[in-house]
This record gives C-alpha cells, sequence and structure tokens, in this order.
C-alpha cells in the first residue's frame, strides 16, 4: 500500500466535509457550535468553577461571590441542554439521511455513467462494492471526526491556558501524551485497514453464501439440489476459518499497539507518573495549592480522555482517506465509450453496416469475436444464431455500444457511431436480454422503466397487448397498479417465466425505437406461446428493423436473413431456405430441432 501524505489525507476529508455541508450546511454548523459550548460548559463546571469554588473556601473569600458565579453558569448549562435537544432530536435526524442520500446518489449516478467494461474487472469490482457500501460509514466517520476536531481544540485551549496559569510543567505531561498517542494511533488504524482489505474478497463470498440462503431466486436450487447447500455450507466454513486466520495472523501486532497507544501513552503517563508529580508539588515544593492539586488532577483525568479523543483524530482522517480515495477513484473513472460530435441520427430506421470488427473483453482471453462484416438493412429482420460461447450477445451488446470494436467500425447510415451521441444512440433501440430483470415496482413502471406518471397507460397497455400479456394483466386486481414481486409489498405478485418475459417484451413495443434486438426472447416461453409471440413481434415491429438472437430455430424462418456464428465468426449467412438447401452447419441445427416445429 502506498504511503499516504498529509496534504492527500486532508484533500480526501476536505471532498467528503464539502460533501456532508452541501448536503446539510445548518446541520453541521450547529453541530461544530454544539462541539464547542459542550466542552466549554464542561471546562467551566470540572475545572475553572470548581477551582474557583474550592480557592473561595480555603482562602476564606465571601460564599456570595461562589454563588453568584455557581448561578450563572447554571442558567448557561440549562439554555445549552435546550439546544441541545433542539440540535440532536430535530436538526440532525432529519439532515443526516439526506448527507447519505446524496452521497449514494452521487455514487450510483456515476455506476450509471462508467463503462459496462469496468465491471468485468474483479479489482473495478472490489473496490466499487467497497466504496459503496462503505460510502454511509465514512459519513458517519466525518460527524465523530468533526465532533474530535473541536472538542479537542476548545479542551486543549482552555485546559492548556489553565495549567500553564496554575503550573507549565502539568501542560506539557498532557502535550507529551498527545503526542505519542498520535504516533500510536496512527500505526494502529493502518493495520485495522490493512486488514479490512485483506479480508473484502472473503467478505463478498460470505455475502454471496448469505444471498443463496435468503434469495427466492435459489430457494427451488437449495431445496430440490442438498449436494448444493452443503457445498455453500462447506465454502461458508472454509471461508469463515480463512477471515479468522487472518485475524489471528495480526492478533499480536494489533494486541501490542492496542497496548502501547491506550496505556502505555496515556494511563501510565498520566494516571501515574503524573499524579505523583502533583502530590510531591504540593507537598514538598508548595509550588501548588491543596485546591489546585484535586482540581488539576480532576483536569487532567478529562483533559486524557479528549486527547485520546484527539490522539485519533487524524488516523481516524487517514481511515476516511483509504476509502474516500477509492471512492475518487471510482468518481473519477472517465468512460472511453463517449460522444464524438454528436451528430443528428436519423429519424427513421437505417443501415447499420460492421465491418472488420473484432473484440476481446481482455488480453488474457483474446478476441470473442473475429472479422465480423455484416449489414442489417432499414426495416428488415436479421437472426443470428449458433450454439453457446459463439459470441452472439457480444455481437449485439458492440451493436448498442456498451462496448467499442477493438478493431474494425460499425456503421450507422454510412456514418461512424462513434460520431453520434451515445445517449440518444442508445435511446433509438430497444432491447430485451435472455437475463432480463422484473423490478420491485408496479407493472406499468416495469414497462415504462421509469416513474408511473411518466407514460400513459393507453401507450402502456398498447404494447402489453403486443407482447401477449394483456390476459394476464385481466386477473391482477390493481392492473397497471400493481406491484410485482414480494421484496418490500406483502401483496406483491410474483410473475411465471414466461409472463417475466412476455412483459419484458412490452418495454420494446412502448419504446421508440428503431431497431429492435431481441436475445431468445421466446427461451421461456412454450411453443404455442413462443409462435404467437413472434408473429406479434413482427407484425408490431413492421416499421422497425429487427435482430434476433435465438438457439430456437423456429424464429429463424420468419426472418430476412440469418447469420450462423461459431468460435467468434460467422460461419454461414443467408435466408432460411438458402441455408438448408446448403447443407451446412444451420441445416444441421435445423434437422436436430426440427421435431419440434414440424
Amino acid at each position: 500500500m502506498k504511503k499516504q501524505g498529509f496534504k492527500s489525507v486532508l484533500a480526501d476529508n476536505w471532498f467528503l466535509f464539502k460533501l456532508c455541508f452541501k448536503a446539510a450546511p445548518a446541520c453541521i454548523i450547529l453541530m461544530i457550535i454544539e462541539h464547542i459550548r459542550n466542552e466549554f460548559v464542561i471546562f467551566m463546571e470540572f475545572t475553572f468553577g470548581l477551582n474557583y469554588v474550592l480557592e473561595c473556601a480555603e482562602f476564606g473569600r465571601p460564599f456570595q461571590d461562589a454563588a453568584v458565579f455557581l448561578v450563572c453558569l447554571l442558567l448557561f448549562v440549562v439554555l445549552g441542554l435546550l439546544f441541545n435537544a433542539f440540535l440532536y432530536q430535530k436538526i440532525q435526524m432529519k439532515s443526516e439521511p439526506k448527507i447519505k442520500q446524496a452521497i449514494k446518489e452521487m455514487m450510483f449516478q456515476k455506476a450509471k455513467e462508467i463503462d459496462l467494461a469496468c465491471y468485468d474487472d474483479p479489482g473495478f469490482y472490489n473496490d466499487y462494492v467497497l466504496s459503496v457500501s462503505e460510502a454511509e460509514n465514512q459519513a458517519d466517520r466525518m460527524f465523530g471526526v468533526l465532533s474530535g476536531i473541536f472538542t479537542g481544540i476548545t479542551a486543549i485551549l482552555l485546559s492548556g491556558a489553565f495549567f500553564i496559569g496554575n503550573d507549565p510543567v502539568s501542560f506539557w505531561f498532557v502535550a507529551v501524551s498527545f503526542i505519542a498517542s498520535l504516533w500510536a494511533g496512527k500505526a494502529l488504524n493502518r493495520l485495522k485497514f490493512d486488514i479490512r482489505n485483506e479480508k473484502n474478497p472473503y467478505e463478498r463470498k460470505l455475502g454471496y453464501v448469505n444471498r443463496v440462503f435468503y434469495l427466492n431466486d435459489y430457494a427451488k436450487e437449495v431445496r430440490l439440489n442438498t449436494e448444493v447447500s452443503d457445498l455453500m455450507l462447506k465454502d461458508f466454513d472454509e471461508t469463515n476459518d480463512s477471515t479468522l486466520a487472518i485475524d489471528r495472523k495480526h492478533a499480536g501486532k494489533r494486541f501490542r499497539q492496542q497496548f502501547c497507544k491506550d496505556y502505555l501513552c496515556n494511563n501510565f503517563l498520566i494516571d501515574v507518573v503524573y499524579m505523583i508529580y502533583l502530590v510531591y508539588s504540593a507537598a514538598v515544593l508548595h509550588r501548588i495549592s491543596y485546591s489546585n492539586v484535586a482540581v488539576m488532577r480532576g483536569a487532567a483525568a478529562r483533559m486524557k480522555n479528549n486527547m485520546n479523543r484527539f490522539s485519533g483524530i487524524y488516523p481516524q482522517m487517514q481511515e476516511i482517506s483509504l476509502y474516500v480515495e477509492k471512492m475518487q477513484n471510482f468518481l473519477n473513472i472517465e468512460p472511453k465509450i463517449i460522444s464524438r460530435e454528436k451528430r443528428m441520427l436519423p429519424e427513421k430506421p437505417a443501415e447499420i453496416e460492421l465491418k472488420n470488427v473484432s473484440f476481446g473483453y481482455n488480453d488474457n482471453d483474446g478476441y470473442i469475436l473475429k472479422n465480423i462484416s455484416m449489414k442489417i438493412e432499414p426495416y428488415s429482420k436479421i437472426a443470428i444464431v449458433g450454439y453457446n460461447g459463439a459470441g452472439k450477445t457480444t455481437l449485439i451488446k458492440l451493436i448498442m455500444r456498451l462496448y467499442d470494436p477493438d478493431e474494425g467500425e460499425i456503421l450507422l447510415d454510412g456514418v461512424n457511431i462513434k460520431e453520434y451521441d451515445v445517449e440518444e444512440y442508445r435511446r433509438k433501440i430497444g432491447t430485451v436480454f435472455q437475463d432480463f430483470k422484473i423490478f420491485a415496482a408496479t407493472v406499468k413502471e416495469n414497462v415504462l422503466l421509469d416513474f408511473a406518471e411518466k407514460g400513459a397507460d393507453e401507450a402502456v397497455r398498447s404494447a402489453i397487448e403486443k407482447s401477449g400479456f394483456s390476459e394476464r394483466l385481466e386477473t391482477l386486481q390493481n392492473g397497471l397498479s400493481t406491484n410485482l414481486t414480494t421484496e418490500f409489498e406483502d401483496d406483491g405478485v410474483n410473475l411465471s417465466g414466461g409472463e417475466a418475459q412476455k412483459l419484458a417484451v412490452a418495454r420494446v413495443f412502448y419504446k421508440d425505437a428503431n431497431l429492435i434486438i431481441l436475445d431468445e426472447p421466446s427461451s421461456a416461453l412454450d411453443p404455442i406461446a413462443e409462435y404467437h409471440l413472434n408473429h406479434s413481434m413482427l407484425s408490431a415491429a413492421e416499421h422497425k428493423s429487427v435482430v434476433f438472437i435465438s438457439h430456437r430455430l423456429s424464429t429463424t424462418r420468419i426472418a430476412d436473413r440469418i447469420y450462423m456464428l461459431e468460435n467468434g465468426r460467422i460461419i454461414e449467412e443467408g435466408s432460411h431456405a438458402k441455408l438448408l438447401a446448403n447443407g451446412g452447419k444451420y441445416a444441421a441445427m435445423w434437422k436436430v430441432q426440427a421435431g419440434q416445429y414440424l
């Protein structure tokens, strides 16, 4: 791990402070005032005030002087308590959720913007998960840092002035204790962060096992295949053992650093050495009064506690910095898939051409697609077929510009798609992936993929009619307002695989897209439903270009042109009849599946 510089630690903490302050400025200002006020009251009560009252008694001063002082102090304390209640019971309770929401929204917004390729990098994914999961914790730690800074500064200034005014040597006792604690705390917090980083991959694995046992997605598999649950439990035990091994490996070093920080640098120096010094100064040297001894002993104990907190501030800031640095690295990622000139897109479907396109997700695996050349004519219906791993889904991701080719180019209306505004380009494409998701939202929101009030019911119903979901919709008590999944609503509806697929297809019918891409659009449907859906989609997409990706060749019969992929290359192309006549691999695949359709 690289060494943290003082400036970088301050810069990272200042970055987080600005985020918190922007979200809730009044709360931050009032919290700072409260920390200063509270420490001032403590000093007046237990140091200055107690010393004043004891000296009044020791040196025979009038009782009236002490009484007036105590009444004024009491009024100040009562007003402070009212201010404290107002701040923490009203202002902070409203502000903390706003701050955490602002940080999370910033992270989620960035996650939406970065390239899909980032998610293929395990290192990036580890840092991203850690950044998001720790975002709220860092906001809480920032509150603790603010409290420590302003409480500590106020305590040091007030108590330091008191010690210097009565016995300057006392000030050096607490100063030495503070410096030693600061050094020890810095080493301890770095060790804690190293341990957390080392355990992070194992904690992710534990999280995965947890999800397998509590998510509905895995419930049937776990119950029907006990070997799976046994394997998961074995992984859980082994991963727990790995995390415990990490803790054991660092336990000795952690204990030594904790002992040095908490005892040697604080308790021993202040409670033992300093106390001996005070007794000697009063009883032997007569440099301070006995009132001073009593008050300074208590003041030193309180200042010791403040020093403990203050000595932990910079290590806490370092820990915050380590996480904020990851957060900023994530936020500073610049997408490589960007718009060059933001040309105007064609209003109607236009020709899409791939010229000698090659692509690989990383250098280690090589090219997934190799020298692909193909055309999608306006309003044509194209089928892309091939066995698993042929590169079909990767091909459509390139067409959608979720990735850019490593070699070659993709043209829309004769212009490289990099010249168009990337967001507008994607809006003109309606897609249903084979691993589509149904969200914990209403039926209408699942079609719109937006807030319900932003879409007309008539348009949504029309899209649902075209996708074949209308019969199921009629059985839902709340119609378009029916909540799907039971994630948040007890009365939510869980759709079957085929029903969910029809609803997902409704999304592309609703969207005003020039190109429709369907990645296995009927994989969860029975043959009859598949037949109706295919013809419904073609009818609805009469004035659009359509690309099918399919294993089931019943879909390909209605395509204008078919491309067959194998090992990332186009090995055959043509109409259904032509490819059957050629007697190649497409024909062989058709013969294997023909019994399902004839």
